[in-house]
């Protein structure tokens, strides 16, 4: 599996599995499925009620805990220094772990100054190895990352070759921020790149599908992708995407896809911010 390196040193897979929207009953099997396809790294949240049965998974597994990597997000509900830092604790009991690899701010609304006071404390005390957020988008993110001593070290984002967040990566880059994709195959609607013909023709060459190709473009510019299926075939199918390589020419052919950078869901929308904090906040 190749890695990237977060700005304190810490290595990360360049692909794991997601288990957004997988129900808890559901989650057990599938991560044990993709731990025994070879998926190392796997991404859940507090929000997604699936926490125990990636816990599960991981402790059936017999895998080495040295040898994973895992993801998982305060919520919105937890956010302020107190409330996030008993939620941390929460998590390392749900996931049966002694350590987070990475954690973040789910979403970029509530106290989540308090929430990252906790998250730099859990990261001093050995409770984590890497902080960061999700779902900051240009503006809210030059305004968090400015006012706090450790940047965040990995910023989640909607990511894909039909919304590439172009605009966001200068800043990014200046933090020494690395992006992580959800919804690298489309998030909600993923037929427009499963069966985009620029794609499918790209893969023809190095016998791919365009799903392969599209996931393969991400991690090519050090993307971290986070793919999800509850079909162990189709997770055999992601993860085989590190036995070729994209050509300039075709790396630059796939930017052209490039649409736009909200996504599915426009997370500066006043009316969804509203919808955030009246509900969960």
């Amino acid at each position: 599996m190749e890695t990237i390196r977060l700005s304190n040193g810490v290595e990360m897979p360049l692909l794991g599995y997601g288990v957004f929207l997988v129900s808890p009953q559901e989650c057990e099997r599938c991560v044990t499925d993709a731990l025994e396809v070879g998926y190392r790294l796997i991404d859940t949240a507090q929000a997604y009620y699936n926490e125990e049965g990636v816990g599960a998974a991981i402790a059936k597994s017999g895998i080495r805990r040295e040898d994973l990597f895992l993801v998982t997000k305060v919520w919105i509900s937890n956010a302020g220094e107190e409330k996030a830092a008993r939620s941390i604790d929460e998590s390392l009991r749900k996931l049966q772990t002694d350590y987070i690899d990475l954690l973040l701010i789910h979403q970029a609304y509530g106290d989540v100054f308090g929430s990252w006071r906790a998250m730099e404390k859990a990261l001093e005390e050995g409770k984590v190895r890497a902080i960061g957020v999700s779902n900051f988008q240009a503006a809210r993110f030059f305004d968090f990352a400015h006012y706090v001593d450790i940047k965040p070290m990995v910023n989640q984002l909607q990511c894909n070759v039909m919304t590439q967040q172009t605009g966001i990566e200068p800043l990014l880059r200046e933090t020494q921020t690395r992006m992580m994709a959800w919804g690298p195959l489309g998030g909600q609607g993923v037929d427009g790149i499963v069966k985009n013909e620029t794609l499918a023709a790209i893969g023809e060459k190095y016998g791919k599908t365009a799903a392969q190709v599209a996931l393969r473009w991400l991690t090519q510019r050090g993307i971290v992708a986070i793919p999800k299926s509850s079909h162990k075939e189709r997770m055999k199918q992601n993860l085989d995407i590190f036995d070729f390589a994209l050509s300039a020419d075709e790396m630059e052919k796939i930017c052209t896809l490039n649409q736009h950078d909200e996504g599915t869901i426009n997370f500066s929308d006043p009316a969804f911010v509203k919808y955030l904090i009246e509900t969960y906040g």
